[in-house]
């Protein structure tokens, strides 16, 4: 077996992803075959494989920060939420079950059988694997029947180390605390910390951090600072909540004369945001999350995205009074785009007897286009070409689009200045990427031109870069390095009180 390491946090979005693709870049720069993991991931953010699984979106960026193709044994178990509190259970990339929180408790002793047998595959397969836990090791309430954080690393013989974000505030508390929870056999397997987010001189944290270490015995492996613009394919909302502006931090000022508002509809089941990471990676392109009805009347484009409930989301579209903003800038020759759900939003009539069950419901009537849920979900990697651009994108859907006129796009279909598509990814594609704002830009009147050489690709490889840095420049990386290869002490450390209740 090769050498393995579970990053874990005191809290979901401690920077457990980043961490663990910035430790999967600095592993693959050192030669290193290196793989990602994570046992069970609950996100609308999610990915296609090349062979049509469906995997959680952050392990597919983790796989690329490892240089490696993503597969579905490093995310086996993925859950998505709904509208409803149930989760649809998505196992080895396919879709297996919707359930409840209390149904899903009584499967996971067979859904962690699964994810050691694909742990074990990757390991006996690469050097290192780094997996990445989910919300807290120290969620006593789950700890019985736990799969991706302690149950696993128990069950698989995995040190972990523990990340904390400072950002928030009271991170040794939030270290210690966690360990402290944490019964006499977990605590085993807890290597060391990692306090994330750090703003400042880091001599400012010493005592501090020789007091986190004196009452806990393990090591402090690094002070990670601040990173700003990195939007590298978040899990969840919570990144939206950190950077409203996706397009604020880092982007240079507009290529032409003017800038391009783009405002993207945050709608509450939102997924799949990552496709207008793109976007906001263009020089004078301003993405900005909208809400009310106000928020969109001054954009040049606005983007109704993927949803994960399209006609509980429909609903509260039209609640909101967005629904009726939408229409009336559409109707006055203002660009508007859907993908995914919210392409499903855009047509004549929606038929759902297997997401909502609530049958027939209008749609905004934006496009010439009806939709039928089915029961088995659409995974794939499209092919195809718009303004005379090669397209390559991903599909994750149950809503079936049947076109009944406008001009052909992508998948979908064009009518005036409104656009619907399947496609997750298509704007990642520079060409059609740059054609498209073109066109937006010439229906909202804006002197905008894209700059000629924004490459996303070269964009995405550099912020890993940055990651890969972040790890090997402020951490201790030969400790990292014994960690990993050297499992488990021999000597417990001493337990820290009162352990687990």
């Amino acid at each position: 077996m090769s050498g393995a390491l579970l990053v874990a946090g005191t809290a979901s979005d401690a920077g457990k992803s980043v961490v663990t693709a910035g430790i999967c870049r600095w592993l693959v720069r050192q030669g290193v075959r290196v793989a990602p993991f994570k046992a069970q991931n609950m996100s609308l953010n999610s990915f296609v494989t090349a062979d049509g699984a469906e995997i959680g979106r952050a392990q597919a960026m983790q796989a690329a920060a490892a240089r490696v193709e993503p597969e579905a044994a490093m995310n086996p178990v993925l859950l998505k939420p709904g509208g409803d509190g149930r989760s649809q259970v998505v196992l080895l990339g396919r879709p297996v079950a919707e359930v409840g929180a209390l149904d899903y408790r009584e499967r996971k002793p067979l859904l962690l059988e699964q994810a050691l047998a694909c742990l074990a595959d990757l390991r006996r397969r690469f050097d290192v694997v780094v997996c990445e836990g989910a919300g807290s090791p120290a969620e006593v309430n789950l700890r019985d029947r736990d799969i991706a954080n302690m149950g696993l690393a128990t069950a698989a013989g995995l040190p972990v180390v523990v990340v904390g974000d400072i950002d928030r505030g009271g991170v040794f508390a939030s270290l210690y605390g966690t360990l402290a929870l944490l019964s006499a056999e977990d605590q085993r397997h807890v290597a060391g910390w990692l306090v994330n987010r750090f703003r400042g001189d880091v001599r400012l944290l010493q005592p501090g951090l020789e007091m986190l270490e004196r009452l806990t015995s393990r090591p402090v492996l690094g002070v990670l600072p601040m990173l700003s613009g990195l939007h590298l394919d978040a899990e969840d909302s919570l990144d939206l909540d950190r950077a409203a502006d996706r397009g604020a931090v880092g982007t240079p000022g507009p290529y032409g004369a003017e800038v391009l508002r783009v405002a993207v509809v945050r709608l509450p089941r939102l997924s799949n945001f990552t496709d207008l990471d793109a976007l906001a990676q263009e020089p004078g392109v301003l993405v900005r999350w909208a809400s009310r009805p106000e928020e969109v009347a001054d954009a040049d484009l606005v983007v109704l995205p993927g949803t994960r409930a399209t006609v509980a989301d429909l609903a509260w579209l039209r609640e909101r009074g967005l629904a009726g903003a939408v229409v009336e800038r559409a109707r006055s020759g203002l660009p508007v785009l859907g993908v995914c759900g919210g392409f499903q939003m855009l047509g004549r009539l929606i038929t759902d007897t297997v997401e909502s069950r609530a049958g027939e419901v209008p749609g905004l009537g934006l496009l010439p286009a009806r939709v039928a849920f089915a029961r088995e979900k659409t995974l794939g990697r499209p092919v195809g070409e718009a303004y005379g651009e090669r397209v390559e994108a991903y599909e994750i859907h149950h809503g079936v689009v049947a076109v009944e006129g406008g001009e052909p796009f992508l998948d979908g279909c064009r009518a005036g200045s409104v656009w619907g598509t399947t496609w997750h990814g298509a704007l990642e594609n520079d060409g059609f990427r740059r054609a498209f704002l073109r066109d937006v830009a010439r229906l909202a009147n804006r002197a905008f031109t894209p700059a000629p050489d924004t490459c996303f690709a070269t964009a995405r490889e550099a912020r890993l870069d940055r990651l890969g840095d972040l790890v090997e420049e402020h951490a201790d990386t030969d400790a990292l390095w014994r960690i990993v290869e050297e499992g488990l002490p021999a000597v417990a450390p001493p337990f820290v009180p009162p352990g687990a209740p």
